[in-house]
């Protein structure tokens, strides 16, 4: 039988408690660890993300997922985006410092899950969409990480908008983006690119990916991706051509998912994204 354990953590630079959970089989055996990441207006508990750390658990993984500490979530809240204040204070040096957070609990024995069932010398990051740019930045800076793997990834933090949009927003101070599917406006402080400007040698993943990631790396991205074109694995891939690169034939954003998810398995291009991602971190780490 699977063990599902949370832990609530408390942000060092920010005080903000954010949540994780390990999945594992309780067996007394040391096994490799999978950190998951979602991505933006994502969530750790979003759509079918538990059955992946059920899958992932089967094939003898410990399988950690987190929210990321200013997603929109609250502690013991609804379990779905309500915190728009903590969400407009977001940016990637916060993303980036609860990630090693999270690494830093599973090392210092801060987390539920026994250390005899862990083999930290085999601690893969997986990403999806903005989670994706993360863990390879997470990498290039911590050696602690063996692997990664990256789904439906950007490429670049910073967003291509027209000068104009920048004016504007840095003048008012906030933009406001869509949540399509439960129809918030979704407020970003400015604070978000002067945060990328401060910090851009740490958050510039051309330059990460090219000069300093050294780990084993798996690309893979739905070849009909709406939200963050192919073009995004092609790209990635230049910087590093000895990656393993996955396209999958008619997958989407969300590989198949979407949330709430009321099946016990998972999409069909998710199971074929998860068995593919299991099996690189078996041969890598």
């Amino acid at each position: 039988m699977l063990t599902h354990a949370s832990f609530l953590l408390s942000g060092h630079g920010h005080g903000r408690p954010f949540e994780a959970d390990a999945t594992f089989r309780p067996d007394g055996q040391p096994k490799p660890v999978a950190l998951f990441v979602h991505g933006f207006k994502g969530f750790k508990d979003w759509g079918h993300f538990p059955r992946l750390a059920d899958f992932f658990a089967e094939r003898g993984f410990v399988f950690v997922k987190l929210n990321l500490s200013h997603n929109g979530l609250v502690v013991g809240g609804t379990g779905d985006l309500e915190d728009l204040e903590a969400f407009a204070r977001n940016n990637f040096s916060i993303e980036l410092d609860d990630i090693g957070q999270v690494i830093d609990a599973l090392f210092d024995g801060h987390s539920p899950v026994p250390a005899a069932e862990m083999d930290l010398t085999r601690l893969g990051l997986v990403g999806h969409s903005r989670g994706g740019g993360l863990v390879l930045l997470k990498a290039a800076e911590d050696p602690r990480v063996r692997a990664v793997a990256t789904w439906a990834a950007i490429a670049e933090v910073h967003p291509h908008w027209p000068q104009a949009v920048f004016e504007e927003w840095q003048r008012t101070g906030v933009l406001h983006v869509p949540n399509t599917r439960t129809g918030q406006q979704l407020p970003m402080h400015y604070q978000i690119v002067e945060d990328y400007h401060a910090n851009r040698p740490r958050l510039d993943i051309a330059h990460n990916v090219r000069r300093k990631l050294r780990q084993p790396l798996l690309l893979v991205h739905g070849d009909e991706d709406e939200t963050v074109n192919v073009a995004a694995a092609h790209a990635l891939h230049q910087l590093r051509p000895d990656a393993e690169l996955l396209l999958v034939p008619g997958a989407m954003h969300m590989f198949g998912g979407a949330h709430p998810w009321p099946h016990q398995q998972l999409p069909e291009p998710a199971r074929l994204v998860a068995e593919k991602t299991a099996d690189f971190f078996l041969r890598t780490t």
